[in-house]
């Protein structure tokens, strides 16, 4: 279980340490040139916390009413920020659609259940202050992947607003959380039996409602087998109730430039994200 919850073992292009590095310097740099060349707003608290805080990149042009992808971070609910989560923002603001970073406590302050909450509540937020935007996208990769997947299954009605959530693209998650119980990830997340199955996307999936949204489970070719196994069975277990999903086994990817090259025009899930935004 350490080597199948170690994502950076499994890449064929660095050794374990230096993937990481590069990963944080990848998306660092990507986020810096997001905010040099477009109109933002960092730091909108969304609640009282210090982590509760958006970056927004607003589209170039935009129109009266404008769609937004959310992004949410991953680095195994421990690390990495909204301050590097903006370079996905340049292929999707120059076509008119906003990208909002969300920040939530990471462990050891975070808990999980505050991170759930903290995600659910950013979105209430934007519904609540962006009366313009039409439509929530949701992308969460590895933990944010988790995050975002733990919205499908919320209950809107304790926070008296629905935001209206037209697709999700969870890549590379994690949506069993029992596994991690047994590794070194939990040393700092600290979470009990209880508390993992109670943020288990995958033992409250809820069966579809009419209008529910279309959901886009992606995956690493050098992922390791058990982020690939959670990412089928996860599609699986959404399919059979009744939601609209499509699984993406990506070529010659591992388990971080999966992510990273969102910030490039070409790259197939930057163009499925475009294709699945509607301007």
């Amino acid at each position: 279980l350490e080597d199948q919850y170690s994502p950076s073992r499994w890449s064929r292009r660095l050794d374990r340490d230096t993937i990481i590095d590069v990963h944080l310097e990848v998306t660092a740099a990507g986020t810096e040139r997001a905010r040099a060349s477009a109109q933002t707003l960092l730091h909108v608290p969304y609640g009282n916390g210090d982590g509760e805080k958006l970056d927004i990149y607003f589209p170039t042009n935009p129109s009266e009413t404008f769609p937004v992808l959310v992004y949410i971070h991953g680095g195994y609910w421990q690390c990495l920020s909204k301050d590097d989560s903006g370079f996905a923002a340049p292929p999707l603001v120059s076509q008119g659609v906003a990208v909002v970073a969300v920040g939530y406590d990471i462990a050891p302050k975070g808990h999980m259940d505050t991170m759930v909450l903290q995600v659910r509540r950013s979105l209430v937020f934007l519904t609540e202050q962006y009366p313009r935007i039409r439509g929530i996208y949701l992308c969460g990769h590895s933990a944010g992947a988790h995050l975002a997947a733990m919205v499908l299954c919320t209950d809107w009605t304790e926070f008296q607003v629905a935001p209206d959530i037209k697709g999700v693209v969870l890549v590379s998650g994690v949506y069993d959380l029992e596994p991690i119980l047994h590794t070194y990830v939990n040393d700092v997340l600290n979470m009990s039996r209880e508390v993992a199955q109670r943020n288990s996307p995958m033992r409250h999936v809820t069966p579809a409602v009419p209008a529910a949204c279309e959901v886009l489970v992606a995956v690493a070719q050098h992922d390791s087998p058990e982020f690939r196994r959670q990412s089928q069975e996860y599609s699986q277990a959404l399919r059979a109730a009744g939601w609209s999903v499509s699984l993406l086994d990506l070529a010659d990817v591992d388990h971080f430039d999966i992510i990273e090259k969102l910030s490039e025009d070409s790259y197939l899930l930057t163009q499925v994200d475009r294709r699945a935004v509607p301007r």
